[in-house]
């Protein structure tokens, strides 16, 4: 059961959805100052309970007779999941008085930042984290990131994430030595970042368990820690050794994303070195969980298995690419892992590198990113056919988001936020301005009321056909 998101307030126990989608953040943890509307006895279990006749006053069908006990279990459900928020909540508060605090000096009370946890492992994440690709190190100035950075942090993002190939570990350099210099406590903030190429020799990329040893405590180095929150797998590494014959294995897994949701048996020659690697550096102290980035359903469903076939860490996390163009992973195969083993997720792009924005739309800025140096294959995309009919689109969506009172940006931003399952969308800016714009969204994700959110799948015509229902 998802905990913790943000969205339009709904009657604690009571709201509409799927089975997890009763709360708020604020209602979950408590924090809601708004008392839920008593219902009648009637009213909550007339609904449920009461039998309706057909024409000839016969019983009804038994599909249907399996949707109304469906509905039931899943009322109960909710009742006694809000029974135990609210003894949760009063425990809180017992405790803290005695601790002579309250509940407002969190900063989630006092920045409204929701916080979500991490797939179903107990880390707390801010639901938009500040990534530093490109920017960092790079295409903004170290006194702009410093700014940038203590924006962020004072309005409550938690979680902030880079990579030791983001501009050749520049961007850790930066990012470590801001936080060195705000002097924060360390338990207050997430540190993730990426590993997969640290260097041109071969032995520096990859995700052998060299690597995956020596890349992390050289991000270490460059981030003047002892430690970071998440390290990621970045990408698969099909270089990388299998084990021997006698540790194949045959796994029956279920085929994640297919629309048939058939079972299928396939043989997996398991990478072990991944996980046992990421199990040394866990054991080590040198990070805290681990996680994938960029490796699909069937592949993190491996590790999986593996990690549960010799005692080992499994993922906690997947960090995949997710906006209005890009769907189906996150909308289909990553929300049956939740289900199955528990595996949150992290986006990223939610702009699409600036296309949503509408910044293209007549042509490509001197000063986008599409014009910079290395990214000539944004340039090719953004004037290509298929970025043209994208652009059209997105001229639609900003005039329904002016229709709303924001901007295109926070739209988008809110849209990828309502998704099942998301736990944090990184956001990456180059201006404090431009940071406080996105920071906005949180307000924008009230206003995705179910028929807005098919307005734009109509507008967006992409909507996977076996997409799960969202939150909102």
């Amino acid at each position: 059961m998802f905990v913790g998101r943000a969205g339009t307030a709904m009657t604690p126990g009571l709201g509409a959805g799927p089975k997890g989608a009763k709360l708020t953040v604020n209602d979950l943890y408590g924090f809601n100052s708004r008392k839920p509307k008593p219902l009648g006895v009637a009213e909550v279990f007339g609904r449920y309970t009461s039998r309706p006749r057909d024409a000839q006053g016969q019983g009804q069908a038994p599909s249907q007779a399996q949707g109304q006990q469906g509905c039931r279990d899943d009322l109960s459900s909710q009742i006694l999941e809000a029974a135990r928020r609210l003894m949760e909540k009063r425990r809180l508060e017992l405790y803290l008085r005695e601790c002579d605090l309250s509940v407002k000096d969190s900063t989630a009370h006092l920045t409204n930042m929701p916080y979500r946890n991490l797939g179903k492992c107990g880390l707390r994440v801010s639901c938009m984290g500040l990534g530093t690709w490109v920017t960092f190190g790079s295409q903004v100035s170290d006194e702009v990131a410093e700014s940038v950075l203590t924006v962020a942090y004072e309005n409550g993002v938690n979680l902030f994430d880079t990579a030791e190939i983001y501009a050749s570990g520049r961007a850790e350099t930066v990012l470590g030595s801001i936080i060195k210099k705000k002097g924060w406590r360390r338990s207050s903030f997430v540190i993730t970042t990426k590993i997969y190429w640290g260097g041109q020799a071969e032995t520096e990329r990859g995700l052998s368990r060299k690597h995956i040893i020596e890349g992390l405590r050289g991000s270490l180095s460059r981030l003047q820690m002892d430690y970071v929150d998440i390290v990621f797998a970045n990408r698969t590494d099909i270089n990388t050794p299998m084990e021997g014959q006698s540790e194949r294995m045959v796994f029956l897994i279920e085929t994640l994303f297919t629309e048939l949701s058939c079972f299928m048996c396939v043989c997996v020659c398991v990478c072990v070195e991944v996980v046992r690697a990421m199990t040394f550096v866990i054991n080590q102290g040198l990070a805290m969980y681990w996680g994938t980035s960029r490796w699909s359903a069937m592949e993190i469903m491996e590790a999986y298995s593996v990690a549960r076939q010799f005692n080992l860490v499994p993922p906690v996390c997947e960090q995949a690419e997710y906006h209005y163009f890009q769907r189906d992973k996150v909308e289909v195969q990553l929300p049956e892992l939740y289900h199955k083993i528990g595996v949150g997720v992290m986006t990223w792009s939610p702009l699409a590198c600036g296309l949503i924005t509408g910044k293209y739309c007549d042509g490509v800025p001197d000063t986008s990113r599409a014009a910079l140096k290395g990214y000539e294959w944004l340039k090719e995309k953004v004037q290509s056919d298929e970025g043209r009919r994208q652009m059209m689109k997105i001229k639609e969506i900003t005039t329904l988001a002016e229709r709303l009172g924001c901007t295109a940006a926070q739209l988008a931003i809110a849209w990828c936020m309502r998704s099942e399952g998301v736990s944090c969308v990184l956001i990456g800016v180059s201006s404090t301005e431009q940071l406080l714009e996105n920071l906005e969204a949180i307000k924008v994700l009230s206003l995705l009321t179910p028929e807005l959110v098919v307005q734009l799948d109509s507008v967006l015509g992409n909507m996977p056909h076996s997409k799960k229902e969202t939150r909102h």
